[in-house]
């Protein structure tokens, strides 16, 4: 037999915990709220220090490659552009790291995915300088070129400075 006092504290029972499933929604959303969104703006002052430090090493790392090649100085080519790819594997990895704005994530994943393409461009024309083969490792530069001036346009909209990448100034 139920007692009249319980029948009365069922509604301030539920009226409790309906009480607490709001204050914990509201306080979740206020939670996530608090989170930013990452945008363009932020991406791009995230991406530029990452890319600048790959620029640099770039600079110092393929700084008179093209000379090595021309006095067919290729082992010592083939060690550069080795270098040149674990510097942007590295700078790579990095980028992957930085939260993306949900309005670009297929944009940057595919700007990313054409990074990967360079790194790999970048090794194979180390392999191809190291077996002696100069022409295939000028072939692979021209695609190198090619991938890097179809990432940049998908990144356009960014106006990146140094994630822009330009191998022209190396190659």
């Amino acid at each position: 037999m139920r007692s009249a006092a319980s029948e009365c504290d069922r509604p301030l029972v539920k009226a409790t915990r309906a009480a607490i499933l709001i204050a914990a929604l509201v306080l979740g959303f206020s939670a996530t709220a608090g989170a930013e969104e990452a945008t363009r703006a932020t991406y791009k002052e995230a991406a530029e220090p990452i890319c600048k430090a790959n620029t640099r090493a770039n600079e110092r790392i393929l700084a008179g490659v093209r000379g090595e090649v021309k006095r067919g100085e290729l082992k010592s080519a083939a060690n550069r552009f080795e270098r040149a790819a674990r510097a942007l594997r590295k700078t790579l990895a990095e980028l992957r790291e930085i939260p993306r704005p949900s309005a670009d994530t297929a944009r940057l994943s595919r700007w990313l995915g054409f990074i990967k393409t360079e790194v790999e461009l970048l090794e194979r024309t180390a392999r191809y300088l190291d077996a002696g083969k100069k022409g295939a490792a000028e072939g692979m530069v021209v695609r190198l070129k090619s991938v890097a001036n179809r990432a940049n346009n998908v990144v356009f909209a960014f106006e990146f400075e140094y994630c822009h990448f330009d191998p022209t100034r190396f190659t």
